[in-house]
């Protein structure tokens, strides 16, 4: 939805009510309710929690205002009081409403259509939120690397007692990378040490694109390939 700018159709506070409780004890997380923790959903829901992060950057005050037929528009305030909304910080002091047809920013009442390419590259453009993460990211390191990592043959699974392959794999680095970065103030600054668990030079992963989940470094080729084409 954030990647079709159509944040606006979604219940934020009821998603982030969601999101939060599937962490379990183990510190991993859970698919839906009733189930056990998954390594794979250490990105299906630690990547959730990041772009909730960067879509509203104080999720406490956070509100979606999208009944009425006059104004669709998410807004997200900080907790200094100033409105922040959809994530894209090249707009940061325009209202944007998120309406039908993926309506953009106004200027004097004209609203401009939103450059649907732009959306991944203006989510991680800027600072990012200040505020504390949605979920215990050390908890989630732990689980990954000492539940779901294979420690005798490498890669990552499910849980102790699965195989490892490579789905779990993928997804269990992925969520590594959410929450090692999920304190960062921007997409330039590398996670504190204290917010990676273990040794730092030797556990610390690349960062991905949360929309996109791939290395960000790749992102950018991708994108400047497809921008001069």
């Amino acid at each position: 939805m954030a990647l079709m700018n159509e944040v606006n159709r979604l219940d934020l506070q009821s998603l982030i009510d969601w999101m939060v409780f599937r962490q379990g004890v183990e510190g991993g997380f859970q698919g839906r309710t009733n189930k056990l923790v998954d390594g794979c959903y250490s990105f299906w829901q630690g990547g959730v929690a990041a772009i909730l992060q960067r879509l509203c950057l104080d999720a406490v005050d956070c509100e979606s205002s999208f009944g009425s037929d006059h104004d669709e528009s998410v807004v997200c305030s900080s907790s200094d009081g100033e409105d922040h909304l959809d994530g894209t910080s090249s707009h940061s002091d325009e209202v944007i409403h998120l309406g039908e047809g993926g309506a953009g920013p106004e200027h004097d009442g004209a609203v401009e259509p939103v450059n649907l390419s732009d959306i991944s590259y203006d989510f991680i453009s800027g600072q990012h939120a200040s505020r504390t993460p949605l979920f215990d990211s050390i908890g989630l390191q732990r689980y990954i690397i000492l539940c779901s990592q294979h420690v005798d043959g490498g890669g990552f699974r499910d849980k102790p007692g699965k195989p490892r392959d490579h789905y779990h794999t993928c997804y269990c680095l992925s969520g590594l990378s959410i929450s090692q970065y999920i304190w960062a103030k921007d997409f330039n600054t590398p996670p504190f040490p204290g917010h990676v668990l273990g040794p730092y030079s030797n556990n610390l992963v690349e960062r991905i694109h949360p929309l996109f989940n791939i290395v960000i470094d790749r992102y950018y080729e991708a994108r400047q390939f497809f921008s001069s084409a």
